[in-house]
């Protein structure tokens, strides 16, 4: 089968960094399902696991945590899929991932893909769609009914472009989300924010109101931004991140008794939890929400065929930290 692949990790200039290989086509068993894939999205993990883990000496790594394709084999316990479905998911990040034409996923972590969306508009949510909906209902546990404040810090990308609807779809929070350009501004404003506000500047000039915000969801360079977020955030509030802040000093929390969560939504899979099929399920809801025209794509940007040259100009564009939305690939 057809695969982008790396054996060394290297910076995304060099052509050997994502390269154009031939591999052996798996075959299902257990609760697997092997799925054709046709359409992709590339995250930011991407390009992390890319510059941090080589390949096993002798051996290709596939990277790819978003896919949108159609099932053509079932392991022998697998009950919840039939040859033929065509489904959505965002993978395990301890197994072979989907920049390839085939890919192993176990069914618990994989749903049917909405009808009513192309498969490249719908490889633009799996993974963010998981990280938002665990940040909110899992790790904040939001209170659906309350009309509290949500403060979300770098809202324009993959993460917080779906959070945001989630939001606003399933809650009544008011939603104050940050972005820096008049492009991100309007898009996060078209996706239902209440007020956005420049993280370019403090953010406490910028909203104005000490000890206003209820819960923080800080998507990118939450260390930079922990001081204004201590002036926002209200004594007994819960701050949530996703990313790897190099210093970050949670004694600035304890004053106003703030709660710190932090969001990996690969520990369902990577640990086999009891509770791994509410990724099935969350994923389930979603599409019927997108079918319903209550949650909209994320797509910001369709880089063509799913190939290392086209993989390497998204990678580049993730690593600038300029990208709207989601980037997607489709077909070989």
């Amino acid at each position: 089968m057809k695969a982008v692949a790396y054996q060394e990790s290297l910076t995304i200039d060099n052509p050997k960094s994502l390269q154009d290989v031939e591999l052996d086509k798996p075959s299902a068993a257990g609760r697997d399902l092997l799925v054709k894939v046709e359409a992709i999205s590339v995250n930011p993990v991407d390009t992390k696991i890319r510059t941090r883990v080589a390949a096993a000496e002798g051996e290709w790594k596939v990277l790819g945590w978003d896919a949108v394709g159609v099932v053509e084999q079932v392991g022998d316990d697998v009950s919840l899929f039939n040859v033929g479905d065509k489904v959505w998911y965002a993978g395990d990040l301890t197994r072979s991932g989907s920049n390839a034409e085939y890919q192993l996923v176990d069914e618990r972590i994989v749903s049917k893909a909405p009808s009513s969306i192309s498969s490249a508009e719908a490889a633009a949510l799996p993974l963010t769609t998981i990280t938002a909906w665990e940040m909110l209902f899992d790790r904040l546990k939001v209170d659906t009914q309350s009309r509290k404040r949500i403060l979300v810090i770098g809202a324009a990308g993959g993460v917080g472009s779906i959070l945001v609807q989630l939001v606003k779809q399933l809650t009544q929070l008011e939603v104050v989300a940050t972005a820096s350009r008049p492009e991100t501004q309007t898009w996060l404003k078209e996706l239902g924010a209440d007020r956005v506000i420049n993280h370019r500047n403090p953010l406490s000039e910028e909203l104005g109101e000490p000890d206003s915000v209820d819960y923080v969801v800080s998507l990118t360079n939450s260390e930079d931004h922990l001081e204004e977020v201590m002036k926002l955030i209200k004594p007994q509030g819960q701050y949530a991140l996703i990313d790897d802040p190099e210093n970050f000093d949670i004694r600035a929390l304890k004053l106003k008794s703030v709660s710190l969560h932090w969001e990996f939504m690969y520990t369902r899979s990577m640990f086999q939890t009891q509770d791994m099929i509410e990724q099935h399920k969350l994923l389930a809801q979603v599409a019927s929400m997108i079918d319903a025209g209550e949650l909209k794509t994320t797509v910001g940007e369709h880089f063509g065929q799913i190939n290392a040259a086209n993989l390497r100009r998204a990678h580049e564009l993730l690593e600038s930290q300029t990208a709207k939305g989601k980037i997607v690939l489709e077909g070989f």
